[in-house]
């Protein structure tokens, strides 16, 4: 797919797209276009469709580029075609307080869907811990997730330590974490599930990792939202897991000034980020593509 054409009529899985466009600039500080986010999604979701399949998505969009305003999507876009699944969701208040509301969210089950929403701007593709079922209802987390969000003066390799931390703590639960950089500035967990823990489980079970990483190593890690207690610290953000959050899918691109990526790594990548300052960066979207090639799907 090819940016160099202003607009370009194609059939993605014998559905026509007119993808437009294509030649704006979305992230200016490396010149790349829209044509070349589009290509770097065609081109990664085969690794990227099975970790959002069936997971409502919510997208951040950003029509003039990073430099300009986003704003969040939800419910499905205006004018969306007949053939994009959709499947309506209880908003927090319904599934929580019994007000009434739902929103009608957007699945992607494949390329052709996948395309049409970036094709809106969507830089960032974010999903909840739970899947839908076949009747669009949601099921039980399949996966706990946490967010490693360093404060002023900690940095990467503070998230590394945190991470290596936490990886013990699972273990001794008997469950398995798998590291991914949020493409942002820190780093994010995910725990696979087998499903038996509610939304308010998983988060009662990150909360209480978080409080015992906490009180074990208080200069690095702190369980608590409070910004201005977080400086030198990592926040080890367990509030993930309510039912209403999300969190950046694996492989999407960042709303960030370099088109960064959250990207799946290993233990040894995380190791080594934790030895040295400079042992570990965010990923491009170039460089995620060439992982792929050489790694395969390090989150699979």
């Amino acid at each position: 797919m090819s940016p160099a054409g202003t607009e370009v009529v194609t059939e993605v899985e014998g559905h026509r797209l007119t993808l437009s466009n294509l030649a704006k600039v979305l992230y200016p500080a490396t010149g790349t276009t829209k044509g070349e986010v589009l290509d770097y999604y065609v081109r990664i979701a085969p690794v990227l469709l099975p970790h959002i399949a069936d997971r409502a998505v919510t997208r951040i969009r950003w029509p003039h580029g990073v430099a300009k305003a986003s704003f969040f999507e939800k419910n499905a876009p205006a004018g969306a075609p007949s053939w994009l699944r959709t499947v309506s969701v209880p908003t927090t208040g319904s599934r929580g307080s019994g007000e009434a509301g739902e929103i009608n969210f957007p699945v992607v089950d494949g390329l052709a869907a996948l395309v049409y929403l970036v094709n809106l701007a969507s830089l960032e593709l974010h999903v909840h811990q739970w899947q839908v079922d076949a009747t669009g209802a949601p099921a039980a987390p399949d996966r706990m997730v946490v967010d490693l969000d360093p404060g002023e003066g900690a940095g990467l390799l503070q998230c590394c330590e945190v991470a290596l931390l936490a990886r013990a703590l699972l273990a001794e639960r008997d469950l398995e974490a798998r590291p991914v950089t949020s493409g942002s500035k820190g780093l994010h967990l995910y725990v696979p599930l087998d499903g038996s823990l509610s939304s308010e489980g998983s988060t009662a079970l990150a909360k209480e990792i978080a409080e015992e990483l906490q009180a074990a190593h208080p200069a690095l890690v702190t369980a608590t939202m409070t910004k201005a207690r977080r400086t030198g610290k990592v926040f080890f953000d367990w509030s993930q897991n309510s039912g209403s959050k999300t969190t950046v899918a694996p492989y999407s691109l960042r709303g960030k000034e370099r088109p960064t990526v959250a990207t799946p790594l290993t233990w040894d990548e995380v190791e080594a980020g934790a030895a040295d300052e400079f042992g570990l960066d965010q990923f491009r979207y170039d460089e995620v593509l060439a992982r792929v090639v050489d790694l395969g799907d390090l989150f699979a």
